[in-house]
């Protein structure tokens, strides 16, 4: 299966959010995320991309239809419970650029279309001078009971890519998971490298 890929901000950004919120939805509902998402909380929740000057959609297109989505935007821009552990570390949000979400259906996996979606931001935000880029993966505990026996850990490919976990620097934020009534608190490692 063939796979485009295209940088997306402005208007092109916008037309994609709908399809980007279908997209988290099916893609965090796995291990490690576990997200019971839904429409309506999606749509509010990205449509701050398209708001945000410096805010990318990388996507991922196969037939027309898109399979993979990463985005970004200046950390300045982040919600407070993302923004807020970089102050407290005593680090500078202006000059970090935010990796959110980088989502995959999984048919099109081990193509390389992971590093494109890490090229393309990283590319963007230098464009606009940023000197760091950053981003977050979910901390869940080893034994817990929806974990997959097969589970790879994304942590070698991260560091291949330049990263490094930044001690002492984690994201709490609630989402509902698979099965749950309520929204808990997940926490979430800060990953970062200069650009």
């Amino acid at each position: 299966m063939s796979v485009e890929i295209r940088i997306l901000t402005g208007d092109a950004l916008s037309e994609a959010l709908e399809d980007l919120a279908r997209l988290r939805i099916e893609v965090f509902r796995a291990w490690p995320y576990l997200y019971e998402g839904s429409m309506d909380y999606e749509k509010g929740y990205i449509e701050r991309y398209e708001k945000t000057s410096g805010a990318v959609i990388v996507g991922a297109f196969s037939d027309g239809r898109l399979v993979g989505a990463a985005t970004g935007e200046p950390l300045e821009a982040e919600v407070i419970q993302f923004r807020g552990p970089f102050e407290d570390k005593g680090l500078n949000p202006a000059t970090i650029f935010y990796m959110a979400e980088s989502v995959l259906l999984p048919d099109f996996r081990g193509q390389g279309i992971g590093h494109r979606f890490f090229d393309e931001r990283e590319a963007h935000a230098r464009k606009l001078g940023f000197t760091e880029a950053a981003f977050c993966a979910v901390i869940r505990p080893d034994n817990h009971p929806l974990k997959p026996d097969d589970y790879q850990p994304l942590d070698p490919f991260w560091k291949k890519r330049g990263y490094d976990k930044l001690n002492g620097v984690r994201v709490h934020f609630p989402w509902k998971d698979v099965g749950e009534a309520d929204e808990t608190e997940k926490p979430m490692q800060v990953w970062m490298r200069e650009l």
